[in-house]
């Protein structure tokens, strides 16, 4: 099981390499991640986007453009739509941001002609953190996609995390629909869809996890306090997934983790028929290099190589 981000990259040394296709990598963070990608084996790179401007900020980073195969478009839009072309068309096994804005990049995926849609499906934020402070990975969703899922959505995006939780190793993954309380109010809609959510689960209607809920957050992260407060549901405190009740609560958790609690992410947008890497404009090296090497995992595991 892997416990530690820096165990994905490791685990992706091992495996074929992945074809990266960059939307607009033209700031330094991107470029940054994507030479650190491929030089060290995890995917090989072709950048989409304005090539004098690549080449320019690469050097000026001390990085040698020739690394990366380069499409020139110096229009934004039509690079990014070359972009998604690429991949749906199997030219590409993972799509990544650049320097572009989140909700072009998103129209661009769900394009209903050109887009990496399945019929009928949903695209969904899922963000793997590392937490010092907690012994495991956490796969959380959704802090970036869906502003306030209904019980589908919400069906759909706890799928998604138990895939991901699958892929690092977590065969039977704990995971919490979070709350504000334990009990069932109709005055909290979001305890009533957990609630339906984990009856689901019961009745064998979702696979591949142990669902709980609804629940606090402490609860599904601290066995004492699910002591203290007589929780007997299974795995309190061994939370290794966490599904949030609307975007709100869910990006203050992503934030606070990362900037006050010295936390580590990997993301990427799941339910597109490639794995798609979505991370913040202001997002650190760091992040893209590890949301890449996460998005290369679930590539190889979900055999999207065509």
């Amino acid at each position: 099981m892997i416990t530690k981000l820096d165990q994905v990259v490791e685990a992706v040394k091992g495996m074929p390499s992945m074809r990266l296709v960059v939307a607009c990598g033209e700031d330094p963070h991107t470029i940054e991640a994507v030479s650190k990608a491929k030089n060290e084996g995890l995917v090989d790179v072709i950048m989409v986007g304005n090539e004098d401007k690549i080449k320019s900020v690469a050097q000026e980073h001390g990085i040698d453009p020739s690394i990366f195969q380069i499409i020139d478009e110096k229009d934004q839009k039509k690079a990014l739509k070359m972009a998604v072309k690429m991949v749906k068309d199997g030219e590409g096994d993972i799509l990544m941001k650049g320097l572009v804005n989140t909700a072009d990049y998103m129209r661009a995926i769900l394009d209903k002609e050109n887009g990496l849609v399945p019929p009928g499906g949903v695209l969904s934020h899922v963000t793997v953190l590392e937490i010092p402070t907690y012994p495991k990975l956490l796969v959380v969703a959704d802090v970036a996609v869906i502003i306030l899922p209904d019980l589908e959505q919400k069906v759909k995006i706890l799928q998604y995390t138990i895939e991901v939780a699958h892929a690092l190793g977590i065969e039977n993954p704990y995971a919490f629909l979070i709350s504000a309380v334990e009990t069932v109010n109709p005055k909290m809609p979001s305890t009533v869809d957990a609630a339906l959510i984990k009856v689901m689960a019961e009745r064998g209607q979702i696979k591949g996890a142990k669902v709980e809920g609804p629940v606090a957050l402490d609860i599904a992260v601290s066995k004492e306090c699910a002591e203290i407060k007589g929780f007997k549901g299974e795995g309190a405190g061994e939370a290794d997934i966490l599904i949030f009740p609307n975007i709100e609560t869910g990006n203050v958790f992503f934030k606070t983790c990362t900037q006050l609690c010295n936390g580590r992410i990997a993301a990427v947008v799941a339910g597109a028929t490639a794995p798609c890497v979505l991370t913040s404009r202001a997002d650190s090296e760091d992040s893209k290099f590890l949301s890449i090497a996460l998005a290369a995992l679930l590539a190889v595991k979900k055999g999207v190589r065509k």
